[in-house]
Protein backbone atom coordinates (compact mmCIF):
# COMPACT_ATOMS: atom_id res chain seq x y z
CA UNK A 1 0.00 0.00 0.00
CA UNK A 2 2.77 2.50 0.81
CA UNK A 3 4.56 1.76 -2.55
CA UNK A 4 1.55 2.35 -4.17
CA UNK A 5 0.80 5.90 -2.29
CA UNK A 6 4.90 6.58 -3.72
CA UNK A 7 4.25 5.19 -7.14
CA UNK A 8 6.58 2.93 -6.35
CA UNK A 9 4.05 0.04 -7.45
CA UNK A 10 0.93 0.78 -9.82
CA UNK A 11 -2.46 -1.21 -9.00
CA UNK A 12 -3.75 -3.68 -11.00
CA UNK A 13 -7.17 -2.43 -10.72
CA UNK A 14 -8.65 1.13 -9.66
CA UNK A 15 -6.58 3.91 -8.90
CA UNK A 16 -4.64 5.93 -6.35
CA UNK A 17 -4.80 9.70 -5.57
CA UNK A 18 -2.55 11.77 -3.77
CA UNK A 19 -3.83 15.44 -3.30
CA UNK A 20 -6.47 14.36 -5.87
CA UNK A 21 -3.96 13.59 -8.57
CA UNK A 22 -4.01 10.01 -9.73
CA UNK A 23 -0.56 8.64 -9.27
CA UNK A 24 0.36 7.43 -12.82
CA UNK A 25 3.79 7.14 -14.84
CA UNK A 26 3.19 10.84 -16.20
CA UNK A 27 3.22 11.92 -12.99
CA UNK A 28 5.46 9.91 -10.67
CA UNK A 29 8.26 12.97 -10.17
CA UNK A 30 5.84 15.24 -8.91
CA UNK A 31 3.83 12.57 -6.71
CA UNK A 32 7.18 11.68 -5.08
CA UNK A 33 7.64 15.51 -4.41
CA UNK A 34 5.10 15.68 -2.44
CA UNK A 35 5.43 12.24 -0.85
CA UNK A 36 8.39 11.93 2.07
CA UNK A 37 9.25 8.26 3.57
CA UNK A 38 10.59 7.19 6.46
CA UNK A 39 12.40 3.53 6.49
CA UNK A 40 12.22 1.11 9.04
CA UNK A 41 16.31 0.67 9.27
CA UNK A 42 16.61 4.49 8.42
CA UNK A 43 18.22 4.23 5.18
CA UNK A 44 21.11 6.52 5.81
CA UNK A 45 24.56 7.16 4.03
CA UNK A 46 26.60 6.00 6.96
CA UNK A 47 29.85 8.18 5.99
CA UNK A 48 28.39 11.02 5.30
CA UNK A 49 27.60 13.71 7.69
CA UNK A 50 24.03 14.11 9.52
CA UNK A 51 23.41 17.00 7.71
CA UNK A 52 24.56 15.63 4.35
CA UNK A 53 21.65 13.18 4.71
CA UNK A 54 19.12 15.52 5.80
CA UNK A 55 19.94 17.82 2.51
CA UNK A 56 19.34 14.53 0.62
CA UNK A 57 15.84 15.29 1.08
CA UNK A 58 15.91 18.19 -0.94
CA UNK A 59 16.82 16.91 -4.46
CA UNK A 60 13.36 17.43 -6.24
CA UNK A 61 14.52 21.44 -5.86
CA UNK A 62 17.56 20.75 -7.11
CA UNK A 63 18.92 19.40 -10.70
CA UNK A 64 20.06 16.23 -10.87
CA UNK A 65 23.82 17.05 -11.73
CA UNK A 66 24.06 19.48 -8.10
CA UNK A 67 22.16 16.82 -6.24
CA UNK A 68 24.96 14.02 -7.37
CA UNK A 69 27.94 16.92 -6.43
CA UNK A 70 25.77 17.88 -3.08
CA UNK A 71 25.39 21.63 -4.10
CA UNK A 72 23.04 23.00 -2.39
CA UNK A 73 21.70 26.36 -1.88
CA UNK A 74 21.11 28.60 1.32
CA UNK A 75 17.50 28.03 1.39
CA UNK A 76 18.15 24.19 1.35
CA UNK A 77 20.70 24.45 4.07
CA UNK A 78 18.30 26.54 6.32
CA UNK A 79 15.22 24.00 5.58
CA UNK A 80 17.84 21.40 6.45
CA UNK A 81 18.61 23.12 9.84
CA UNK A 82 15.12 23.87 10.97
CA UNK A 83 14.28 19.96 10.64
CA UNK A 84 17.03 19.20 12.35
CA UNK A 85 16.35 21.64 15.09
CA UNK A 86 12.53 19.99 15.09
CA UNK A 87 14.00 16.19 15.78
CA UNK A 88 16.16 17.95 18.64
CA UNK A 89 19.80 17.07 16.90
CA UNK A 90 20.90 20.46 15.97
CA UNK A 91 23.91 19.81 17.86
CA UNK A 92 24.73 16.90 15.59
CA UNK A 93 24.69 18.27 12.17
CA UNK A 94 28.11 17.60 11.41
CA UNK A 95 28.70 14.27 12.95
CA UNK A 96 28.59 11.42 10.67
CA UNK A 97 25.61 9.26 10.34
CA UNK A 98 27.04 5.93 11.92
CA UNK A 99 28.00 7.81 15.11
CA UNK A 100 24.60 7.84 15.66
CA UNK A 101 22.16 5.74 17.97
CA UNK A 102 19.42 3.95 16.46
CA UNK A 103 16.84 5.92 17.58
CA UNK A 104 18.94 9.55 16.72
CA UNK A 105 19.19 8.13 13.29
CA UNK A 106 15.69 7.42 13.01
CA UNK A 107 15.32 10.79 13.37
CA UNK A 108 17.73 11.92 10.97
CA UNK A 109 15.43 10.34 8.81
CA UNK A 110 12.97 12.16 9.99
CA UNK A 111 14.11 15.37 9.59
CA UNK A 112 15.32 14.49 5.90
CA UNK A 113 11.98 13.63 5.16
CA UNK A 114 10.44 17.13 6.53
CA UNK A 115 13.41 19.15 4.75
CA UNK A 116 11.40 17.61 1.59
CA UNK A 117 8.33 19.93 2.99
CA UNK A 118 5.94 17.13 2.02
CA UNK A 119 2.05 17.05 2.10
CA UNK A 120 2.25 13.77 3.41
CA UNK A 121 4.71 11.44 5.65
CA UNK A 122 4.90 7.55 4.57
CA UNK A 123 6.43 5.11 7.92
CA UNK A 124 7.35 2.07 6.95
CA UNK A 125 7.67 0.19 10.65
CA UNK A 126 9.44 2.97 11.65
CA UNK A 127 10.04 1.64 15.11
CA UNK A 128 10.94 -1.53 14.39
CA UNK A 129 14.35 -1.65 15.19
CA UNK A 130 14.19 0.37 18.08
CA UNK A 131 13.66 -0.48 21.95
CA UNK A 132 10.53 0.85 23.86
CA UNK A 133 11.14 4.18 25.44
CA UNK A 134 12.79 5.16 21.82
CA UNK A 135 9.69 3.77 20.04
CA UNK A 136 6.97 5.98 22.01
CA UNK A 137 9.69 8.80 21.40
CA UNK A 138 9.38 8.46 17.61
CA UNK A 139 5.52 7.86 17.37
CA UNK A 140 5.09 11.42 19.77
CA UNK A 141 7.47 13.26 17.24
CA UNK A 142 5.07 11.73 14.33
CA UNK A 143 2.48 12.79 16.27
CA UNK A 144 3.20 16.27 16.88
CA UNK A 145 4.14 16.48 13.06
CA UNK A 146 0.49 15.75 11.64
CA UNK A 147 -0.79 17.71 14.96
CA UNK A 148 0.76 20.86 14.36
CA UNK A 149 2.55 20.87 10.78
CA UNK A 150 -0.81 19.35 9.27
CA UNK A 151 0.72 16.86 7.90
CA UNK A 152 -0.46 13.17 6.73
CA UNK A 153 1.13 10.72 8.31
CA UNK A 154 0.56 7.12 7.15
CA UNK A 155 2.20 4.79 9.12
CA UNK A 156 2.63 0.51 8.58
CA UNK A 157 3.00 -0.70 12.16
CA UNK A 158 2.25 -4.10 14.19
CA UNK A 159 2.64 -2.58 17.83
CA UNK A 160 -1.02 -2.82 18.59
CA UNK A 161 -0.34 -0.25 21.94
CA UNK A 162 1.47 2.36 19.73
CA UNK A 163 -1.81 1.78 17.24
CA UNK A 164 -4.01 2.58 19.83
CA UNK A 165 -2.47 5.55 21.63
CA UNK A 166 -1.05 7.76 18.77
CA UNK A 167 -3.76 6.83 15.85
CA UNK A 168 -6.80 8.75 14.83
CA UNK A 169 -7.51 6.36 11.92
CA UNK A 170 -6.57 2.86 11.79
CA UNK A 171 -6.65 0.78 8.67
CA UNK A 172 -6.15 -3.04 9.08
CA UNK A 173 -5.11 -5.46 5.74
CA UNK A 174 -5.45 -8.98 5.60
CA UNK A 175 -4.21 -10.64 2.35
CA UNK A 176 -4.05 -7.43 0.29
CA UNK A 177 -8.20 -6.81 1.97
CA UNK A 178 -9.20 -4.00 4.41
CA UNK A 179 -10.87 -5.96 6.98
CA UNK A 180 -11.06 -2.77 9.27
CA UNK A 181 -11.37 0.93 8.90
CA UNK A 182 -12.16 3.21 11.92
CA UNK A 183 -11.16 4.54 15.17
CA UNK A 184 -9.24 3.12 17.74
CA UNK A 185 -11.56 2.48 20.30
CA UNK A 186 -13.42 0.27 17.66
CA UNK A 187 -9.90 -1.79 17.73
CA UNK A 188 -11.18 -4.53 19.70
CA UNK A 189 -9.89 -8.02 20.38
CA UNK A 190 -12.68 -9.85 17.82
CA UNK A 191 -11.12 -6.89 15.17
CA UNK A 192 -7.60 -7.90 15.81
CA UNK A 193 -8.26 -11.63 15.29
CA UNK A 194 -9.69 -10.76 12.42
CA UNK A 195 -6.76 -8.63 10.89
CA UNK A 196 -4.06 -10.50 12.16
CA UNK A 197 -5.82 -14.10 11.43
CA UNK A 198 -3.67 -15.99 8.43
CA UNK A 199 -5.10 -16.75 5.43
CA UNK A 200 -2.52 -18.49 3.24
CA UNK A 201 -3.20 -18.38 -0.77
CA UNK A 202 -1.40 -20.61 -3.16
CA UNK A 203 2.15 -18.92 -4.08
CA UNK A 204 0.90 -15.64 -2.70
CA UNK A 205 0.88 -15.25 1.70
CA UNK A 206 1.46 -12.14 2.87
CA UNK A 207 1.67 -10.69 5.62
CA UNK A 208 -1.34 -8.53 7.78
CA UNK A 209 -0.42 -5.26 9.05
CA UNK A 210 -2.20 -2.24 10.91
CA UNK A 211 -2.30 1.03 9.06
CA UNK A 212 -2.08 4.19 11.24
CA UNK A 213 -3.62 7.34 9.86
CA UNK A 214 -3.28 10.79 10.91
CA UNK A 215 -4.69 13.12 9.02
Amino acid sequence: MLRMINGLELPTSGEVKVADRVVNRLNLRDVRGDVGIIFQHYNLVSRLSVMTNILAGRVKYRSWVGSMLYLFLKSDMDHAFQALDRVGLLDRAWDRADRLSGGQQQRVGIARALAQQPRILLADEPVASLDPVTSEEIMQLLREICDRDGITVVVNLHQVDLVKRFASRVIGLNTGQIVFDGHTNELDQHTLDQIYHTKKEANNEQQPALLLAHA
